[in-house]
């Protein structure tokens, strides 16, 4: 089998200024090699495949955000930027970076080639990561570099102490960018702190990742190590593997050589920086530093917790990594996948971060819109994206025609919801189960929204997280819609232009396609139209070219299309307009114009 040389070849000229001389290594997104710049001296140069990068690699305008960063960047424990632009080559696209040249080698082919004999030696490599850690956390806008591992710690061989160097930034975010553009594929989750696994990366995840590559230094392998290789395929099983593998107390192999300098100590420092529980693991670098060089004394976490359980018993919430594919099986909502993680996800995985600024977990949320937007498919799936199990619940279910026996399915739901807790309970139609008790409804209906009520309370601290969801939000008691019960409120509109466009996308994605799809002229076809009014057009054109036996065309789809009317009618969409205004605390009174749909900005 011939060995793979690169996509450029040796003496492969770059705006007249590199020239290729080496191919290094092939990466998922990337090939690096070593050049030779005009002036003579050597570069690092990573190329780029555009077609190969996923789209949260980029800023909102479109820049690369590897490049972005290390322009910006300037420490002497990270890599530092030369030069970027753009090259055709057999009419690809590709972007480079070149970056200043490193004589050395990566930790891991250290590792591999020689163990540590010398505690000290892991010291020095471990405090140079910190220290460009530090740099990039301390930032104006800070920087989560997501992926630290041996192989992205390279050793400068050039003076007579290595010296550690951060590299590859191809994962690195702003700590306050959206986790939506957190992408974990192709990542080595043996190194990846488990919140990272929902999603979440803060300045405590790099630490974590640190404290791995340091065991492993001391160990030879990671801490919990799981051959996860065979499992690639699939994410979910993977994930659930390492969750399963990190209940267990984190184990100190006997060292098979001795390590100068080595002691109990060091195990502690680990254990801290390991800690599953971010507020247990170290708070920043700076005190990781310290730790190393014996400034601070380091207790042994696993009595403090032990302690502090008997002093204070406390059911804690603990997320487990649900099965499904969360909100990247919904096509579109961005906006409202974005505000719901920063709203609900994240105060329910961070419940101690968010005390901290005296803002509280939520209890629950309302999804209104008209019939057919996807309010059960969306809420099942932010069940799978929080972690939580999952109870769909409708009022048929709950209520009696027996005096007193719908209050005791209520009280029975949140009793099996918190044993089982995490748990979401998802009411469809909850109107009908909680109706305004100022209306003309039953004694029996006023006394199952009290029930609902009482039960309500301080559900967040049972690890109860409430959906509600409506076509007629103004008819729910207005108790119900109050602080302290469904503290959020969503409104799900038909979708717009990008979210229909990434529906049809989805919807026919594994079908029998004719070539010339125009999905912008779907999308532009469908105006008004609501999620299950797309899923009708395409499962129709669908049964249409199975009839024929052909391919399903853009022909076939306009027909469908110019047959089938939008399932909810103009008249019908202005008054959700209207109700969305009022739910908002708008005054829609007097106003020249039509309320818009969507979220406000």
């Amino acid at each position: 089998m011939t060995k793979y040389k690169g996509i450029l070849p040796k003496g492969f000229s770059i705006d007249e200024k590199y020239n290729i001389m080496l191919f290094i290594k092939q990466g998922t997104n990337a090939e690096t090699y070593r050049v030779k710049g005009k002036d003579g001296k050597l570069y690092f140069l990573k190329l780029f495949n555009y077609s190969k990068l996923h789209r949260s690699a980029f800023d909102s305008e479109s820049n690369l955000l590897e490049i972005e960063f290390l322009k910006n960047i300037q420490h002497d424990n990270i890599i530092e930027y030369k030069d970027s632009g753009e090259l055709i080559f057999e009419n690809k696209k590709f972007i480079f970076l070149v970056l200043n040249f490193i004589a050395g080698e990566t930790l891991s082919e250290r590792i591999s080639r020689e163990a540590f004999t010398n505690y000290y030696d892991i010291q020095q490599i471990i405090t140079d990561v910190l220290k460009g850690l530090n740099y990039l956390h301390k930032l104006p806008e800070p920087i989560i570099h997501n992926e630290i591992t041996p192989q992205n710690i390279m050793l400068d061989l050039s003076e007579d102490i290595p010296k550690a160097k951060i590299i590859d930034f191809g994962y690195a975010r702003s700590f306050h960018q959206s986790t939506k553009a957190y992408n974990k594929e192709n990542l080595n989750l043996n190194y990846v702190a488990s919140e990272c696994l929902n999603s979440l990366y803060s300045p405590q995840s790099d630490i974590y990742s640190v404290g791995a590559v340091m065991y492993q230094m001391l160990f030879g392998l990671p801490p919990w190590f799981k051959d996860i290789s065979k499992f690639q395929s699939d994410r979910n099983k993977t994930e659930e593997l390492l969750i399963d593998e990190r209940k267990k107390s984190l184990s100190f192999p006997k060292l098979t050589n001795e390590i100068i300098g080595y002691s109990e100590n060091v195990n502690l420092i680990l254990k801290k920086a390991l800690n599953q529980d971010v507020e247990n693991r170290f708070q920043n670098v700076s005190e990781f530093i310290q730790a190393l060089n014996g400034e601070i004394a380091i207790e042994d976490i696993d009595r403090v917790q032990q302690v502090t359980s008997e002093d204070k018993p406390e059911k804690k919430i603990q997320s487990r990594k649900a099965k499904g594919k969360g909100f990247s099986a919904i096509a579109g909502m961005y906006e409202l996948k974005e505000q719901l993680q920063l709203d609900v996800i994240d105060a329910l995985h961070n419940p101690q971060e968010y005390a901290k600024y005296g803002v509280t977990i939520p209890n629950g949320m309302l999804l209104y819109g008209p019939p057919g937007c996807g309010k059960t498919f969306f809420a099942k799936h932010f069940a799978e994206e929080v972690g939580f199990n999952f109870m769909l619940v409708t009022p048929s279910t709950l209520k009696s025609r027996y005096v007193n026996a719908t209050q005791e399915n209520i009280a029975k739901m949140f009793q099996e919801a918190e044993k089982d807790a995490p748990t979401i309970i998802f009411i469809d139609e909850i109107n009908e189960l909680v109706p305004n008790r100022d209306s003309e409804v039953h004694e029996m209906s006023k006394s199952a929204v009290n029930e609902m009520l009482a039960q309500m309370d301080r559900t967040g601290e049972k690890g109860i997280f409430i959906i509600g969801a409506t076509n007629y939000p103004n008819m729910i008691d207005p108790a119900i819609l109050r602080a302290g019960r469904l503290d959020k409120k969503f409104y799900l509109p038909p979708p717009d232009f990008e979210a229909r466009k990434a529906m049809f996308e989805m919807y026919l994605k594994n079908r029998p396609l004719d070539f010339g799809m125009d999905y912008e002229k779907l999308s532009n076809l469908t105006e008004h139209y609501v999620s299950a009014d797309i899923e009708l057009l395409v499962n129709e054109a669908s049964r249409l070219a199975l009839k024929t036996k052909k391919r399903i065309s853009m022909k076939i789809l306009e027909e469908v299309i110019k047959k089938t009317k939008a399932s909810v009618s103009l008249q019908e969409l202005k008054k959700y307009e209207v109700i969305k205004a009022k739910m908002d605390g708008e005054n829609t009174e007097n106003k020249g114009e039509r309320p818009r749909i969507g979220f406000k900005t």
